[in-house]
């Protein structure tokens, strides 16, 4: 029989607990009791302090299962395991030194890696190999870190400051696409915290990439969060199987969320509609834990989606599941302010405020110092397309309802 996987868990520097995997694909986590008495703080929302073994009956529980690597990352790592398909706990207790948040996992008896699978003659495929980071997304991505105002590849031990995305095969500008669309979306929402980011180059590596500075990350350290796949106990997988109205659910009944959580989600949704962002699922989406509670991290991973082939909206929408983001009407976003309990005044102020800011928005892709004319011009055309198709009819219909 094989043995069975194990690791620690840390939370920021400190000694939390043990992840093992249990017979017949369970995984189970149980704080340690020095943690526990030391009155620190839970790993999750979903798995509070207390003296139980937390069991998973399927796989890794959804808090550590949505730590792992997604798409380019995920291969590369198996790749680097020697196989062409690494189980996640296996992923997780590789490279889970360096994951999103505050918590860390290390394996006692480090699996030895190997460049026998991996492509040499990328340098971003031997930057996997020297790091131990876990990224979630499926495009081409590295942890990097910040020496003198250039950005190297993190290596084992290192915390990363950074995260480079790199251009994709299948999706045309899409590192400029996400960098104009942040832009705009800043500059329609400009009291609204939206990530830092920029286009620049990777020390070793030749192609060009989109540098995001953690959020999660500061001088001291590490900094808890938790996207909500994490906060509403589901696995990576079903990121795009439910509603927003969850999230909204999630933030009206927890407490210490503060009600101008729910409405800035709410603007949020609705500006990255506005910029065609179909691709807004549970894990675009997160929540620091603070000592005076939840409260929404920075707004990341702002892509006109709709640019390529995904014209459907991520999650349900008023009630209104797989919707075309061309089939979008006045009458699916008030219904969606109703499910977030939001009064109708407060919908048209918002809906005002978009208009008044929809000029500065394409001046500020129109003025990027990145981007040809053609990228800028169709995420320009999209946002046309969808005011006047469906945001310009908001105020008349508003001013129909009771």
């Amino acid at each position: 029989m094989a043995n069975l996987l194990w690791g620690k868990v840390y939370y920021k520097d400190v000694f939390a607990g043990i992840l093992r995997e249990e017979p017949g694909e369970r995984t189970s986590f149980e704080y340690d009791p020095t943690y526990l008495n030391a009155g620190n703080p839970a790993l999750s929302y979903t798995i509070p302090i207390e003296s139980t073994i937390y069991i998973s009956q399927a796989g890794l529980h959804p808090f550590f299962d949505n730590l792992v690597a997604e798409g380019w990352l995920e291969h590369a790592q198996s790749r680097l395991l020697n196989k062409r398909q690494a189980s996640r706990f296996e992923l997780l207790l590789a490279f889970g030194y360096d994951c999103a948040g505050a918590v860390s996992i290390v394996d006692p008896e480090p699996a030895k890696l190997t460049e026998q699978l991996l492509d040499m003659s990328d340098a971003k495929e031997i930057a996997v190999l020297t790091g131990r980071a876990s990224l979630s997304g499926v495009q081409p991505k590295l942890a990097i870190i910040e020496r003198e105002r250039k950005y190297y590849p993190a290596t084992v031990g290192k915390l990363s400051t950074h995260i480079a995305k790199f251009p994709s095969s299948e999706h045309a500008n899409l590192i400029i696409n996400e960098y104009l669309t942040s832009l705009a979306f800043k500059a329609l929402l400009p009291d609204d915290d939206v990530v830092d980011l920029s286009i620049g180059s990777i020390e070793g590596v030749s192609e060009p990439a989109l540098i995001i500075k953690r959020f999660d990350r500061t001088p001291e350290g590490r900094v808890h969060f938790e996207e909500f796949n994490q906060l509403l106990s589901r696995k990576s997988s079903s990121k795009y199987d439910g509603s927003y109205k969850e999230m909204s659910d999630f933030i009206r009944t927890s407490k210490d969320c503060l009600p101008i959580e729910n409405y800035r989600l709410y603007a949020r949704i609705l500006a990255g509609v506005l910029l065609d962002n179909t691709d807004m699922h549970f894990k675009n989406f997160a929540m620091f834990h603070t000592p005076a509670g939840l409260r929404l991290t920075p707004s990341y991973d702002q892509v006109a989606a709709a640019l390529y082939k995904y014209k459907t909206i991520a999650l349900a929408i008023g009630e209104t599941p797989n919707l075309q983001i061309s089939n979008l009407k006045p009458k699916n976003l008030i219904a969606m302010a109703d499910e977030f309990a939001l009064p109708r005044a407060a919908i048209y102020m918002l809906f005002k405020q978009l208009e008044r800011n929809k000029s500065d928005a394409k001046d500020a892709i129109l003025s990027a110092p990145v981007g040809d004319d053609n990228i800028k011009n169709q995420l320009i055309k999209l946002m046309d397309t969808r005011w006047n198709g469906t945001f310009a009819l908001i105020g008349q219909t508003l001013s129909m309802k009771p």
